[in-house]
């Protein structure tokens, strides 16, 4: 007797089994894989997460701090300019300014999320609880410097800074509210207490070139105030030794585990057109200009200290997943960078690998591999 089996449905036809329970299997391992990614609280990533997110909470208050003392001082916001009204934006022009600047990367530059990105960025140089870092800055990009004294106060670092006053367009370049200014206010109010190695004037040679007389007298006269080291230095091999030296001094016998650039000024980035080629973030060198023609960046990475160079804003928040001149200001603690973040730790790649693997072990026992 002949049993006539049923025919197949379309079904079946267009998905024959051999095909169906190794998907089936491939759906269900994804869906985990992603449930777990998503919500599996995995040590070192969360703490990562959580002093990303804690960084930015500090870099708002700061923000709101800058803004409040600018409007005490009488220094007028205007929201046409400074349209999330940060007070962290400067003007045009002003007897200050020492070169060209973005408005818009000035304005980027202000998302509270920033200090989130410094934090990750200290998380990969291998910059810990307690560390020396050192910092080189100028009144250029103060929003930068907010978010690495952020990252730093959450990380409890010694932070080294030496910054220069002068400022490209948009920056802190008002006579009345500059860097130091600011610095001020943010110490006064407790929010941060850097030390601060040693100060310049910038711009061309470091020296003020180009202020006018009745500025520079004055601002020499606010870095007398602060009783610190006053950096004159004219001759850019100088320049870079000074530093150097003052840096080491303040470390003591302490190790500066990374270098933090902010800008792009003389003494940092130095004469080599070799500097054009960095890209920011953490820096990889493959060419060292001679000494004579180098600046801080270089200078720090010869002597094996990771560098952090935060310049290039549209392609360091293109990089890392942050926004480009946002309107309104973005929450603290939300965003893409904090995806990528926890996509870049350890365990995440591990589990992705086991992933991969347990994928891999599935195409070959059924598709692979001949019953």
């Amino acid at each position: 007797m002949k049993f006539i089996s049923a025919p197949k449905s379309r079904y079946q036809k267009v998905f024959p089994r051999k095909i169906i329970k190794p998907i089936g299997w491939i759906f269900l391992l994804s869906l985990s894989f992603f449930l777990l990614s998503q919500f599996f609280p995995f040590p070192d990533t969360q703490q990562l997460i959580n002093r990303m997110k804690k960084a930015s909470f500090v870099m708002a208050d700061s923000i709101e701090a800058v803004r409040k003392c600018r409007l005490e001082n009488s220094i007028a916001i205007d929201p046409s300019v400074d349209v999330n009204e940060t007070g962290l934006i400067g003007v045009n022009y002003s007897p200050m300014t020492t070169s060209i600047g973005s408005l818009e990367a000035k304005r980027t530059t202000t998302n509270p999320n920033m200090a989130a990105l410094v934090m990750f960025l200290f998380k990969k140089a291998g910059v810990g609880q307690g560390d020396t870092v050192a910092v080189g800055a100028s009144g250029s990009f103060p929003a930068l410097i907010v978010a690495v004294l952020s990252a730093a106060k959450v990380l409890n670092l010694n932070v080294l800074m030496i910054s220069s006053l002068g400022a490209s367009q948009w920056g802190a370049g008002l006579p009345d509210f500059h860097w130091l200014d600011m610095y001020n206010c943010l110490e006064k109010k407790g929010i941060f207490s850097g030390k601060l190695v040693a100060l310049s004037l910038g711009g061309e040679q470091d020296i003020g070139a180009g202020m006018s007389d009745e500025i520079r007298n004055n601002l020499i006269k606010d870095i007398q105030k602060k009783n610190v080291p006053f950096l004159q230095e004219p001759d850019l091999s100088g320049n870079v030794r000074k530093r150097m030296e003052l840096f080491r001094k303040a470390a003591g016998s302490s190790p500066i585990k990374a270098y933090v650039n902010i800008g792009g000024s003389w003494a940092r980035m130095g004469e080599d057109p070799e500097i054009l080629k960095l890209k920011p973030g953490i820096i990889q060198i493959n060419n060292v200009p001679s000494a004579e023609r180098r600046g801080m960046i270089f200078e720090m990475a010869t002597a094996g200290i990771p560098v952090i160079h935060l310049l290039y804003i549209r392609g360091l928040v293109e990089r890392y997943g942050l926004p480009w001149d946002p309107v309104p200001q973005p929450e603290s603690g939300k965003g893409r960078l904090y995806i990528q973040a926890r996509q870049s730790q350890f365990s995440f790649i591990l589990l992705g690998g086991f992933y991969l693997l347990i994928i891999g072990i599935i195409v070959v026992r059924f598709w692979l591999l001949k019953p």
